[in-house]
């Protein structure tokens, strides 16, 4: 990823503006409502036909420090469809207090190679609707990689986000490129709401510059050995490169600055820079929020090491760029 080339492609100019100061973008109506439909479609067919016999009954945790979140259905999900719970979805004994398709946190992670719906998302030939829809001139996913610079985007990992009506988790501000590390850090989501996404169920929030002064301190990555995951220091690139970023742009107060929330409706793409910090707060009303993301790195000039957690499937991770 790279600054923004003269011909913007899938993106407004000031679209583009507002990723590079910001570091995210919102972008309406990225997605036609017919796409919208197929995709909740698809969503609700794989949470009512998934099967609790042979589950291990995984969450997925939204902190830090649980360590469920190494577990081998985890660590393996890479080129699988796998289903994660959320934590307020069990009772005190750890029974399932909620039917299976209101208790998943996340499906994940290989939607963009498996599920012939989300797959069409990133294959113009297979999703034709995406060209010109929305207030750009192209809202396909390779367009808008084109207009932010990357070179040789790849999908790496792709995910539905449900969170659930009353026990939908608060996420914490962090930022993707802890999680997709590449040296250095090019990683950007594209954030996709099937569902209107508010304040009340649990919308995004961002700090607003923050991608130009925080640097990627931890990777998360695999234990090694002993198996499981653990957060370890970064001992690359902490920024991406260029001269726009650093710890000395950072204003006085910037990290106790406030953070903007993101409320959009279905249809709505997100864009959001490796480097920001964002957060989400927990959904305590009786509407959910379902969202389909995934992320991209720049496979041309980076490294993504076997530290990572998430290893690459066989054939590598999925190009942008068909033609």
């Amino acid at each position: 990823m790279s600054d923004p080339v003269e011909t913007t492609g899938g993106l407004t100019p000031e679209q583009l503006a507002a990723f590079w100061r910001d570091g995210y973008a919102i972008i309406p109506d990225a997605l036609p409502p017919a796409t919208v439909s197929a995709l909740l479609a698809e969503t609700r067919s794989l949470l009512e036909g998934f099967p609790l016999s042979d589950h291990p009954m995984t969450r997925f945790s939204t902190g830090e420090k649980s360590a469920h979140v190494g577990d081998d259905y985890f660590l393996t999900s890479g080129d699988k469809i796998r289903f994660f719970f959320e934590e307020d979805a069990f009772d005190a004994a750890g029974r399932l207090a909620k039917p299976k398709e209101r208790a998943i946190n996340k499906i994940g992670h290989f939607l963009h190679g498996l599920s012939p719906p989300f797959a069409a998302l990133l294959d113009p030939a297979r999703n034709p609707d995406l060209l010109g829809a929305g207030t750009s001139k192209e809202s396909h996913p390779a367009a808008v990689a084109r207009a932010l610079g990357f070179r040789d985007p790849r999908c790496l990992q792709s995910m539905v986000i449900c969170k659930q009506p009353e026990i939908g988790g608060a996420v914490p501000p962090h930022q993707d490129s802890t999680f997709l590390y590449t040296d250095p850090p090019s990683a950007v989501g594209f954030w996709y709401a099937l569902e209107d996404a508010t304040v009340e169920n649990g919308c995004l929030s961002f700090l607003p510059g923050s991608h130009r002064w925080a640097p990627v301190r931890q990777r998360f990555v695999r234990a090694g050995s002993g198996g499981g995951t653990d957060f370890m220091d970064n001992d690359g690139p902490r920024f991406p490169a260029g001269d726009s970023y650093g710890e000395e742009k950072k204003g006085q107060g910037a990290e106790e600055g406030e953070y903007k929330m993101g409320e959009v409706k279905a249809g709505s793409l997100v864009l959001i820079h490796g480097n920001l910090l964002h957060k989400s707060e927990k959904n305590l009303s009786q509407k959910g929020r379902i969202i389909y993301t995934f992320h991209v790195i720049e496979g041309e000039g980076t490294k993504y090491d076997e530290r990572n957690w998430l290893q690459p499937p066989e054939g590598g991770f999925t190009r942008l760029y068909r033609d």
